[in-house]
């Protein structure tokens, strides 16, 4: 303005277009700043009270509004670029504000009521209160945990079985109840292994308050044994993840052609079936759901065949040791010998599987649907693809032969195969630029590191209720309280539904002696079919399911309306077959009581 009233022509009022910027830049110890963490009715306020219409944002600023030096500079905002921005929200719109708060005429002043007025109605949000709950609830108990644990209490030292138990279920509640706390169930579960150690170690039967070398030896016991399962769990992901990325479930989808919804529904359960036998079920799944969305389009279709995936993967993992993991902890810990599991629990499994298809294909609806498939035509898989696929499933199913014939653990023989793929891919890709996902330290960066680590806090922490005796205390109580072994398995199992499988798995194998029950003993066999198949009854009692519930957005209720009688007709009727099969391969005690028992129970 001042430039155009000292301008004598149009000429001199316009020479500053083509004058350098530099004759009318602001000097840098004059910009004025706000910090990149301010609001906006801050940036309105500095504004207005600057006389400005610009302010630089940068990450460090003075007391003056002036650009600390050193700072690092992010950006510019105008009141153009804010004020448009907030008249966007017709919350905040100057005519909105204007109405809702008539006596206040300082715009900047309306937008602070009605943010303190949007705060408290988010105060009053149900969610918002859960949430606050949830904090407090979590700040007030570890305090308290922390605060018994550094009083040395005389109480603690004498009730520390309590403590223990309690640690569990609280821990336990914080897992199956993972989607309302929002915790991650690892981090819970490695939570719960410190707090039942340190119980354990500093104050069961122990009056120094210090770990003694024998707790010290029993810690290393433990975690010898929970490592094999996890280094087991972690090679064995990672050659299903190469053979993924190298596209080599072609093989297995190219097969697929059928348009009938039924048909696909029976060759979707069997498939999965049999691939969860040599692959993990959750890997299995994944796979399963990724290959439905090209499939089956409709939505309310794909949800239940998704359910069908869970049911045939939780049943197909049970009859090999390497399938589910509840049968892999049995085997590795020697209750399961391969041939047996696989030879006495297929004819089970298999029923269990047909079972629950059977009554559930009943809502399949046949239409047109499968027309509109966005799965491509088959094509050749690349020989380096065929080469991995075929190599992938041979290094799985030599883990049970390497064992046998070695005597070495089968996470020994796991790592065996991972190094064989790691080489092999390698070769492959010798010399190659741009290759790297197709190897093996891009599947491992991809694996699920959090499931492995809540393997590992569970599994510990089951361990030291197995060293502090309360398993035995339980096996004990169920002895007694229950007819026969056949009916804690069934209870074994419809618990699995509800409370994850490996715990209640791990703690069976603390509860009863393998001296007493020796290897593939009656027992183990029909808890590895129990819990494995029992987690297909509802949505959140298996790994596979809650994957489903993530992919799918399948929810609990749909679930349970939809698919748990199903599942539990498949499960009913898998215990039915074994306990006949046992029967009559081992002349057992009799199918009709126990049977009827079971019943009974439920």
């Amino acid at each position: 303005t001042v430039r155009a009233e000292g301008a004598n022509t149009e000429v001199e009022d316009a020479k500053f277009i083509v004058s350098p910027v530099s004759q009318y830049v602001t000097p840098t110890d004059k910009l004025l700043g706000i910090a990149d963490t301010d609001t906006a009715n801050k940036a309105i306020a500095a504004m207005q009270n600057s006389g400005v219409r610009h302010l630089v944002v940068a990450d460090q600023v003075l007391a003056d509004d002036r650009i600390s030096s050193g700072a690092d500079i992010r950006g510019v905002i105008s009141m153009q670029d804010v004020m448009s921005t907030v008249q966007k929200d017709e919350r905040l719109s100057l005519e909105s504000l204007a109405k809702k708060f008539p006596g206040i005429d300082d715009p900047i002043a309306q937008m602070r009521e009605e943010q303190k007025s949007q705060a408290n109605d988010l105060a009053k949000n149900p969610e918002t209160i859960k949430e606050d709950i949830i904090r407090v609830g979590t700040a007030v108990l570890s305090v308290a945990s922390i605060g018994l644990f550094l009083s040395q209490s005389a109480w603690l030292h004498e009730n520390s079985q309590l403590v223990m138990i309690a640690i569990f279920v609280i821990g336990y509640i914080g897992i199956i109840f993972e989607e309302v706390f929002e915790f991650n169930k690892a981090a819970v579960a490695l939570l719960m292994n410190t707090g039942m150690w340190i119980t354990y170690a500093d104050f069961y039967q122990n009056d120094s308050g210090v770990a003694t070398k024998g707790v010290l030896e029993q810690l290393k016991e433990q975690l010898s044994e929970v490592s094999d399962i996890c280094f087991f769990l972690l090679a064995a992901s990672t050659i299903v993840e190469v053979v993924d990325a190298h596209q080599g479930f072609k093989v297995i989808t190219n097969l697929i052609t059928t348009k009938s919804k039924k048909a696909l529904f029976w060759v979707i359960g069997f498939l999965t079936f049999f691939l969860s036998a040599i692959l993990n079920n959750l890997t299995v799944t994944i796979v399963m759901v990724s290959l439905l969305r090209k499939l089956v389009p409709n939505d309310d279709d794909r949800r239940l065949f998704g359910a069908m995936v869970v049911v045939a993967a939780n049943a197909g993992g049970v009859w090999t040791p390497i399938g589910d993991v509840t049968t892999t902890m049995l085997w590795i810990n020697n209750n399961l010998s391969t041939v047996p599991t696989v030879t006495e629990l297929f004819l089970p499994s298999i029923v269990c599987l047909v079972g629950s298809l059977a009554f559930l294909v009943n809502q399949v609806e046949e239409d047109s649907s499968l027309e509109e498939s966005t799965l491509p035509e088959p094509s050749t898989l690349a020989p380096r693809g065929k080469l991995v696929f075929w190599a992938g499933i041979a290094s799985l199913l030599a883990v049970p032969i390497f064992s046998e014939l070695t005597g070495l653990p089968p996470y020994v023989a796991m790592l065996t195969g991972l190094g064989a793929m790691w080489t092999l891919t390698d070769l492959i890709h010798f010399g190659e630029e741009g290759e790297a996902e197709m190897k093996v330290p891009a599947a491992l960066s991809k694996l699920d590191t959090s499931g492995i680590l809540f393997f590992l806090g569970i599994l510990m922490s089951i361990g030291v209720l197995d060293r502090s005796g309360l398993l035995k205390d339980l096996a004990v109580f169920l002895n007694e309280n229950l007819p026969s072994q056949d009916i804690i398995a069934t209870v074994i199992g419809i618990a699995s539904a509800l409370i994850d499988n490996v715990p209640l798995v791990a703690a069976t194998m603390g509860m009863y002696d393998i001296a007493d029950y020796g290897t593939d003993d009656k027992l183990w066999q029909l808890i590895a079919l129990c819990a494995g198949t029992g987690g297909s009854i509802l949505i959140i009692g298996s790994a596979s399911g809650v994957a489903l519930m993530g992919l799918e957005k399948v929810d609990f209720l749909w679930y349970a309306k939809k698919v748990s009688l199903g599942a539990a007709v498949g499960y009913f009727a898998g215990i039915a077959t074994y306990l006949a099969q046992n029967a009559i391969l081992h002349g057992g005690e009799g199918l009709v009581l126990p049977a009827m028992a079971a019943t009974d129970t439920i």
